[in-house]
């Protein structure tokens, strides 16, 4: 029997024992209840909250919240965080230099930690365009809106940057650069 190839599961065990005696084993496995159970203790803790706060349920409407909870959403999808939890891919990998590389060099695929830095990458794209958004509020002291606007396009330039260069590197062909070459 060949582990490497086959594996070392109970499916594999038995097919290997019904190819050389031809007496077939059927292979029981219990029922994954993890889901289930995550299900159940994330509706307790809504209910738990819900109850203890049931005199002020203010956070519920909350906008700033909501916001923050669709971006992270919206950021951890567009990262590749779903490509991840579907393909299972490794962390980092051995470079053939011997060091340690953080970021895929193919277009095909990507590394856990490659997620994060482009979902933190994302993120301060996002952060300065908010920064941008906010410099236009004229209730604000005109220095700290000129501030914010410098501080919003600096980091959106910067980190749009970035994120072209790091597409650049893994899409050989790609011919669009901005500040980082």
């Amino acid at each position: 029997m060949d582990i490497q190839r086959v594996g070392f599961s109970g499916e594999a065990i038995a097919r290997w024992i019904y190819e050389r005696t031809e007496m077939n084993i059927r292979v029981f496995r219990p029922p994954n209840y993890t889901g289930t159970m995550a299900l159940l203790i994330l509706f307790g803790l809504v209910g738990g909250l819900v109850y203890l706060r049931r005199n002020n349920l203010e956070f519920l409407f909350n906008k700033t919240t909501w916001c923050m909870l669709a971006i992270f959403f919206v950021l951890s999808m567009v990262s590749g965080q779903m490509w991840n939890h579907i393909r299972g891919p490794p962390f980092v990998h051995k470079s053939q230099s011997g060091g340690v590389a953080y970021i895929h060099g193919s277009s095909q695929a990507q590394f856990v930690l490659e997620t994060y830095f482009v979902m933190g990458i994302y993120g301060l794209i996002v952060l300065g365009m908010i920064l941008l958004c906010e410099a236009g509020d004229e209730k604000a002291d005109p220095g700290l809106r000129r501030i914010q606007a410098i501080a919003g396009l600096a980091l959106t330039m910067f980190f749009y940057s970035l994120i072209l260069s790091i597409f650049r590197s893994k899409a050989g062909g790609y011919p669009y650069s901005f500040l980082i070459g």
